[in-house]
């Protein structure tokens, strides 16, 4: 039996993890997978039942499960909180805790969504990418961090360190290269190299672990200049390798490409057992009233089939659904379209992705 760990998490979350698990209960009852789901809380909703974000008794959950299926965490209500004691900080810990370094962030657009960008047809057409993400690293991890006074005494100081070694550079670099072989064989690594002591050392080791993969075209790219191509000319990408901020920041720029942020999944890959979640936040604003779009929580329940359970049929069989029922025209608010597109709620649409994928 597989164990996956589901955290739904603060606003919309409940309600797209909701649909994510119930496609998930019908692809493994169709594909003869035993699957057994087990609850934990995290975030905002642990922190007003249990003062933390992240309690033991969720901790051992996820380190024991096969693969953890993740909603969304925070929202204005603990804004005021330290940092270090907020919603968000849940999740960083487990990504840190169990070894979750590599976060892969497929954009796909699905034809029929092409009109649901804000960009002209011939630039996003066939547009098909994956933002590797460093995710154990970097601005968020880094020490020291903290406010404090000012040296000259003068208000304060906020301090925030972006650190990165060889080791963790080259493990991130090496997972990027192997990604792209199964893909169009090349590979863009987003650096300031210009101005960042951290990029000097990413752009070295990258271009040495590149040795490694002659079959791969590396190519090197300022985050400015790639934040700008991922508009211009998003088809040039196939693979991009990037830090922690540098990657969480183009992976939402880049979800315009697919439409809606509502369409991109995500998955946490590394020494324990794997995190799915869509990129997208908590919307509160929405909380409640079956608006928010489950397609990127659905689509991230299809990479745990691939990844974690390794189940290709499985995955597939979710993307295809996917494809389907927006081809049928059937759109939540974030991609509503004028024309002949069904408008549907949050449950519907997780209703029509079984129907879809009961009807192969």
């Amino acid at each position: 039996m597989t164990t996956i760990a589901v955290l739904p998490g603060d606003g919309v979350g409940p309600e797209i993890v909701l649909e994510a698990t119930k496609v998930l209960q019908h692809v493994g009852a169709l594909f003869g997978i035993p699957l057994t789901f087990e609850e934990g809380i995290v975030g905002g909703a642990a922190i007003d039942r249990c003062g933390t974000p992240l309690p033991p008794e969720t901790w051992s959950l996820c380190h024991a499960a096969d693969a953890i299926l993740f909603g969304a965490v925070g929202g204005p209500k603990w804004d005021s909180l330290p940092v270090d004691r907020r919603p968000e900080r849940g999740l960083l810990t487990l990504r840190k805790e169990l070894g979750l370094y590599a976060n892969l962030r497929p954009v796909r657009l699905f034809p029929p969504l092409v009109d649901a960008s804000p960009l002209k047809r011939e630039i996003i057409e066939e547009v098909d990418l994956l933002v590797l993400r460093e995710l154990t690293g970097g601005l968020y991890f880094g020490e020291p961090k903290g406010i404090g006074p000012a040296p000259d005494g003068k208000g304060e100081r906020a301090i925030d360190t972006l650190s990165y070694t060889t080791q963790e550079i080259e493990r991130i670099a090496r997972i990027g290269f192997q990604i792209a072989a199964q893909r169009r064989k090349r590979l863009t690594s987003v650096d300031k190299v210009n101005v960042l002591a951290s990029s000097q050392l990413w752009r070295r080791v990258v271009t040495e672990t590149a040795t490694e993969f002659p079959d791969i075209e590396l190519d090197h790219m300022l985050v400015d200049n790639c934040s700008m191509q991922l508009i211009r000319n998003p088809r040039r990408f196939d693979v991009v390798l990037t830090e922690n901020t540098f990657g969480d920041i183009l992976s939402d720029e880049a979800a315009m490409l697919a439409g809606s942020i509502g369409m991109l999944p995500s998955a946490s890959l590394g020494d324990g057992p794997g995190l799915y979640e869509p990129i997208h936040g908590s919307a509160p604003d929405i909380a409640g009233q079956d608006k928010a779009n489950p397609l990127a929580a659905i689509l991230s329940a299809a990479m745990l089939m691939r990844y974690s359970l390794h189940h290709e049929s499985a995955a597939a069989a979710i993307e295809a659904a996917v494809s389907r029922v927006l081809e049928a025209g059937y759109r939540t608010p974030d991609i509503w379209q004028p024309g002949p597109a069904v408008l549907v709620g949050t449950a519907q649409v997780g209703d029509l992705i079984v129907e879809s994928i009961a009807k192969g």
